[in-house]
């Protein structure tokens, strides 16, 4: 189940940034972003692996700590040759702060139960799916220990199926429905899409958040600092949804709690929630800001 007092749960944004880049971690941390992801593994060439932990390890430490809560380092996939160097340094970062971990090319439950209990403390996991396999355990996932939010990884999911998606990735649009579904199922915080890589398009990257959106996950993955703007625009609650939630949970006030009507309209347990999730992301944008 979720952790609400995780910051990572209400993220809309998260910015990738290369562990081998220290000199961009205080500017993504800038940008904006409701998170940034310290990139161990696709960003960072396997000679590159051991600096890239050094650096990570270096700088973080002298993050705020307000920033070190709004850290997601991505580690080396399970069974890679990395992955045990990866776990020492998530156990010393979690002990001064971090809050999530992304392990890519997930697939089964037993591979972030592995990582939980080598962290061995609090800490929320990001379980990104990024193949058949990674789908059809999409449920498993979901509803591992500590998993905070299921992510989309598109480009990969569609090399591992030999998809020729075009931009609008229409063809994807059921594993979307699925993974939003496996995370509604779990009780998670609505899950994380993939990227837009045309870092020059904007109107592509409105399109795409939007399709995110109505698809239902709650943010977006990031690999420009250009994006990351548009992207909280994209997910944050209009004025009429705030509004909407502001007038649900008065009229669940007032009628001392239960079921009530509101516009003719029954308002129960599950629209309160949505009601709370929605001004919950808007004191979320606040803080951020």
């Amino acid at each position: 189940m979720t952790c609400d007092r995780n910051p990572l749960a209400l993220a809309r944004s998260f910015l990738f940034v290369p562990a081998t880049r220290p000199d961009r971690f205080a500017k993504a941390l800038a940008s904006g972003a409701h998170a940034i992801i310290v990139d161990l593994e696709d960003a960072v060439a396997p000679h590159d692996k051991g600096s890239a932990r050094d650096h990570l390890a270096n700088a973080f430490g002298g993050f705020d700590p307000a920033d070190r809560a709004r850290v997601v380092v991505r580690i080396n996939a399970s069974g890679t040759r990395w992955i045990a160097d990866d776990l020492r340094l998530m156990q010393a970062l979690v002990a001064q702060g971090l809050r999530g971990v992304m392990l890519p090319k997930a697939e089964s439950a037993a591979a972030l139960l592995a990582l939980q209990q080598s962290l061995g403390a609090p800490c929320g996991l990001l379980p990104l799916v990024e193949s058949l396999a990674g789908l059809d355990a999409a449920d498993a996932l979901a509803a591992a220990p500590r998993v905070l939010r299921l992510a989309f990884g598109n480009l990969d999911f569609q090399a591992d199926l030999g998809l020729a998606c075009d931009p609008d990735e229409a063809e994807l649009l059921p594993v979307r429905l699925a993974l939003v579904m496996a995370a509604r199922r779990a009780g998670l915080a609505a899950p994380i899409d993939g990227v837009t890589v045309n870092t020059r398009d904007p109107a592509r990257l409105q399109l795409d958040a939007a399709r995110s959106r109505r698809a239902g996950f709650g943010a977006k993955l990031c690999i420009h600092p250009a994006q990351v703007a548009i992207v909280n625009l994209a997910f944050a609650p209009s004025a009429e949804e705030l509004l909407w939630a502001q007038r649900v949970l008065a009229a669940v006030e007032a009628a001392g709690g239960g079921v009530v009507s509101l516009d003719g309209r029954m308002v129960d347990g599950p629209v309160v929630l949505l009601a709370q999730r929605t001004l919950a992301q808007d004191r979320h944008a606040s803080s951020a800001r």
